[in-house]
């Protein structure tokens, strides 16, 4: 994490997928997120939903985060591929919530997910 950041590391945090505009997110089995993050390097690993399994890599700088993604769709196996930056953001809860702008389909798109609070 760099100096100037103020949202908190992401390592080991836990995320879920709110809202897309790529597709309608399942209120009851949405993306779930896994987030480690060490030395300004973002990696993880995701599932639920569309995506049968997924995985990133990235970096972050501040309160902004930039990854590499690649996953499998459930539908029909699909192999996708792409790239995003996301904003970092603290809910009134005390939460991080991650505002993701990437492209896909040749279009940009928008994503929501908002950190799982610890049991």
């Amino acid at each position: 994490m760099t100096a100037t950041a103020s949202i908190p590391s992401l390592d080991g945090r836990r995320f879920r997928m709110v809202s897309s505009t790529t597709s309608a997110v399942d209120p009851d089995a949405p993306s779930v997120f896994t987030y480690w993050e060490r030395d300004g390097a973002i990696w993880g690993d995701y599932e639920g939903d569309t995506v049968t399994f997924g995985r990133f890599v990235g970096t972050r700088t501040g309160d902004s985060i930039w990854v590499s993604f690649v996953h499998v769709l459930v539908a029909d196996g699909t192999v996708v591929t792409g790239d995003g930056e996301s904003d970092l953001e603290m809910t009134d809860a005390g939460l991080i919530r991650l505002v993701e702008h990437y492209e896909m389909h040749g279009a940009p798109q928008l994503s929501v997910c908002e950190e799982i609070a610890a049991v």
